[in-house]
């Protein structure tokens, strides 16, 4: 056995010498020459040695001599031959015996475990077969012998995998494989040798799954995301088709964008209804039946909005929710021309005999129950009811148009108009038109002196019920209800009323084949692309973008679906290509902070208030817009936009806090040319001003700047508050609450506290104005002759009980100066040339308290007083767009003049 030294022989070692003797053997150490002395082996170098045991009886043993090792040399011979001990001193006479060949073959040890031959394995399979052998490892073993060197077994020591291995190394797999499920495996095996010595280290064997060959689009994500503002982005740059080499006559793909869920159908703007109407270039007077809920459009508050759904503004009908128009809203004057328009998703009505759902209905207020006109929903049929006034025509004329198509119950959004041109009838949804049948002829409704009430929602009944009450509800959702009297809208309007603000779009047409062949529908929501080229339609298919051109997208998902028909020669349709299914996300937008800031406190003079023009509430208003940008970022950029520079408007509202307006005494109005030039309308009432359009922030500010409040008996009146608010979108963002208020100064109120000195003078009115005014790069001029001749005069008899008023109104004067100089209106200049007033004060204290009590007329009085009339000194604020330049300039001087006082150049 290798790695000892013990030899067994067969048979053992034994030599016999016939010179033996008879007797029995010497005691004494004495060598005779029938004894074996020695044992010789001769040949190959072999590490091996014999040694004699017993020299009588010639018993040897064989034993190595050094190392022996299995794997080095497995078997060894040589000769071996014995001597006896019958030699002389020279070692001359030994005798040997024949030779004898020693035949020796080492046993081995496991000392060695097997060793695969390959670091590692790889192999492919193709999904769906079972194999029989995938791929053979293999290992060895140093060992020499059979029983260690061959490897008996292999075993898969990864667990849980669909693999098996057989004792030869053959790999195979116990299931199928599918592509889709995992692409790859990585398992590791070890081997064991037939002394059952295991491998030190296993091994890893790679196996990859190769789909087959399935016709279908491949190199597309299933997710894109949008970032706002980026214009158009290509969905699938890297999308190939594969056909799996087969010969292709034509490919048609059907990329569909599904935004149904989004607001009304997909991202439309947000404007108010009025604000897209001047924007489409739509003919105004439209009247809004649904605005958004506010202080002066009150009557859609109670009705429930879907405000979950991108800030659109829908309100939502589930049968029980109608609403009254205010008989000041109703347009009072529908003639042979007019046109309803809104939005509506509906759904099939429930029950087999569905009742009718109103939208619009116009009907008596009480006493009967008449239709006027009215829009409803039966059966998915949309119905116009028209029914004129006998005053109006007095023949049978047409009075009921239907209209049965399946957008009426589909559940979806579309935009439905009709135009009116009496007796003909059209209606147009989303932008395409459709004739009416099943026409009512009726007789005319015979006048009546009974109100008429507009609803929306449902039908109002004022007659066989004991309180008049609502019926006919709707149920469904609506958006921009409007009428427009007098006019019928155009199909171009209609169609951007309606306009979708995203899409589906194609880069690059002009790198496009020849052959490639590609049509939008009018939303471009669908795009086919059509070739007979494969290269042609995958380099088309890259090009298919998504765009996005609202500045405030809704964030969100958009779905998109893609249909695809192959066809072969000769075959309608060789290769079924299963559809694909992706989204885009639409990131967060960057949103807007609307600030509204100026002066919130406006000190004037009732003079000022009393005059044509009265007041500019608003003069230093200013309007930022601040966005916030990169919401995936950690740092938030902070972006001023400066008058509207990024950013639209759509309205303002100026309200009225406490009282509403007296139109008797106070009025709060913006002129017409203020709005000149600008994408700007306003409406007025005594809660306020609201001022819309989609328009800039600089247009707005020079509008609300214009804005006037003028109170013509301001005796009772100490302040007014007025709060301003602004909206992008419809209200989707709002700028801060900017609350102002107007203080008014009365400046008689000090008569009451003047010493006896000054009041003994009954008949000097009080002195408003300073009586002279000096700048300080002033320059004096000399007045008229005449003038100074009679201020002179008149100076020198009233000089004591001047000079008392002129001391207690500059007393009171001093007490409100400081908080006039922070809300000094802007509006007043101040010029490089010396304005000189000179008043008569020879008026008496009880005009100054009839003063108070006059009416307008008397107010307006010219009295001339030493060239300047009464009228022009209470016109404190100038009329830009009436009054000549010259004029201006003075009045802007007697205002500063009412706000500081130069003690110094005050002359008696």
């Amino acid at each position: 056995t290798e790695n000892m030294d013990t030899v067994l022989l067969d048979p053992p070692l034994v030599a016999i010498d016939k010179d033996a003797p008879s007797g029995p053997a010497q005691k004494f150490e004495i060598t005779y020459d029938w004894e074996i002395c020695a044992f010789k082996i001769h040949g190959q170098a072999a590490p091996f040695e014999a040694v004699v045991l017993n020299r009588t009886s010639g018993e040897g043993v064989l034993r190595a001599s050094g190392p022996v090792d299995c794997e080095s040399q497995k078997e060894y011979t040589f000769i071996i031959q014995a001597y006896d001990c019958g030699a002389g001193p020279s070692g001359a006479d030994w005798k040997k015996s024949h030779k004898a060949v020693v035949h020796i073959q080492v046993d081995d040890v496991n000392e060695f475990a097997p060793v695969f031959r390959e670091p590692e394995y790889k192999a492919s399979v193709t999904e769906g077969k079972i194999y029989d052998s995938i791929l053979q490892v293999e290992a060895w073993d140093q060992d020499c012998s059979p029983q260690y060197s061959q490897i008996c077994n292999y075993d898969i020591v990864s667990a849980g995998t669909p693999f098996a291995i057989d004792r030869n190394g053959n790999i195979r797999n116990t299931e199928r494989l599918s592509y889709d499920k995992q692409q790859s495996y990585k398992i590791m095996v070890t081997a064991y040798d037939c002394g059952q010595k295991r491998a030190k280290e296993s091994v890893a064997v790679h196996i990859d799954v190769k789909p087959v060959c399935k016709p279908g689009w491949q190199g597309w994500n299933k997710r894109v995301d949008y970032e706002p503002g980026t214009g158009s982005k290509q969905l699938f740059p890297k999308m190939h088709l594969e056909t799996c080499g087969g010969p292709l006559s034509g490919v048609r793909a059907m990329v569909e964008l599904q935004t149904n869920h989004i607001g009304k159908g997909c991202d439309r703007e947000t404007y108010s209804e009025k604000s897209l109407q001047k924007l489409c270039g739509a003919a105004s007077g439209s009247t809004d039946l649904l605005p958004a809920p506010s202080p002066s459009t009150n009557w859609t508050a109670p009705l429930l909005t879907d405000s979950g759904r991108d800030s659109d503004l829908i309100y939502r009908f589930d049968g029980h929710q109608a609403a009254n128009v205010p008989d000041q809203v109703v347009p009072q004057n529908l003639t042979d021309q007019f046109t309803v328009a809104t939005w509506m998703k509906h759904g099939p009505s429930p029950g087999l005999r569905a009742e009718k759902e109103t939208l619009l209905c116009n009907s008596d207020k009480t006493e009967m129950n008449r239709h006027h006109y009215s829009l409803y929903v039966h059966n998915c049929r949309l119905v116009f009811l028209l029914r004129r006034d006998f005053t109006q025509v007095d023949t049978f004329r047409p009075a009921e148009f239907h209209w049965k198509l399946e957008q009426i119950c589909d559940k979806e959004w579309h935009y439905y108009v009709i135009n009116v041109e009496f007796p003909a009838v059209t209606l147009f949804v989303d932008g395409v038109t459709y004739e009416p049948y099943l026409v009512t002829d009726d007789w005319p409704i015979h006048a009546s002196k009974i109100d008429t009430q507009l609803t929306v929602g449902a039908c109002w009944q004022g007659r066989c019920v004991t309180t008049p009450r609502f019926t006919q509800y709707f149920r469904g959702s609506l958006s921009g209800l409007t009428i427009r009297p007098g006019r019928i809208e155009t199909q171009k309007v209609i169609s951007c009323l309606q306009a979708c603000k995203e899409g589906l779009d194609i880069n690059s047409l002009e790198s496009l084949a020849k052959d490639i062949k590609f049509h939008f529908n009018p939303a471009q929501s669908v795009l086919v692309v059509e070739g007979e080229d494969l290269d042609s339609i995958n380099t088309a298919m890259t090009k298919v973008s998504y765009i996005n051109s609202r500045q405030f997208p809704t964030p969100g998902l958009r779905r998109l679906h893609i249909t695809t028909t192959v066809q072969c020669f000769g075959e309608d349709m060789c290769l079924s290509i299963p559809d694909i299914k992706a989204i885009v996300m639409v990131l967060p937008p960057s949103e807007p902070r609307i600030t509204i800031t100026g002066s919130n406190r406006l000190v004037r003079p009732a003079s000022d208030l009393r005059g044509p023009m009265g007041v500019s509430p608003f003069k230093e208003l200013r309007i930022t817009s601040t966005v916030i940008k990169g919401h995936s970022s950690p740092f938030k950029e902070l972006v001023m936009s400066e008058g509207g520079v990024m950013h639209n408007l759509d309205y303002c509202d100026i309200l009225v806090i406490g009282e509403e307006l007296n139109p008797e005494r106070e009025s709060l109005e913006i002129h017409h040319n203020a709005l000149l030039g600008k994408h700007l309308d306003a409406t007025n009432s005594t809660s306020g001003i609201s001022i819309y359009g989609v328009d800039s922030m600089a247009h707005y500010e020079q509008a609300l700047r214009q804005v006037r409040y003028r109170n013509w008996r301001p005796a009772t009146l100490s302040e007014r508050r007025f709060r301003l608010t602004c909206s992008e979108l419809n209200g989707r963002y709002t700028s801060n609450e900017f609350n102002l208020e107007v203080s008014v100064l009365h400046h008689s109120a000090p008569v009451e506290h003047v010493n006896h000195m000054a009041a003994q003078s009954q008949y000097l009115r009080p002195v408003h104005h300073p009586l002279m005014i000096h700048t300080l790069n002033s320059h004096m001029s000399a007045p008229p002759a005449a003038t100074v001749v009679i201020v002179v005069c008149i100076a020198a008899l009233v000089v004591i009980v001047v000079f008392g008023i002129y001391r207690i109104h500059a007393t009171h004067q001093e007490g409100f100066r400081e908080e006039e100089e922070g809300v000094k209106d802007t509006e007043v200049d101040w010029e490089n040339s010396t304005l000189t007033i000179t008043v008569n004060p020879m008026e008496t204290l009880e005009e100054v308290r009839e003063e108070e009590h006059e009416e307008e007329e008397e107010e307006e009085e010219d009295v001339q007083i030493g060239g300047v009339s009464s009228a022009e000194s209470d016109n404190s604020d100038e009329d830009e767009e009436e009054e000549d330049e010259e004029e201006d300039e003075r009045e802007e001087q007697k205002q500063k003049g009412k706000l500081e006082w130069d003690n110094s150049s005050v002359t008696y």
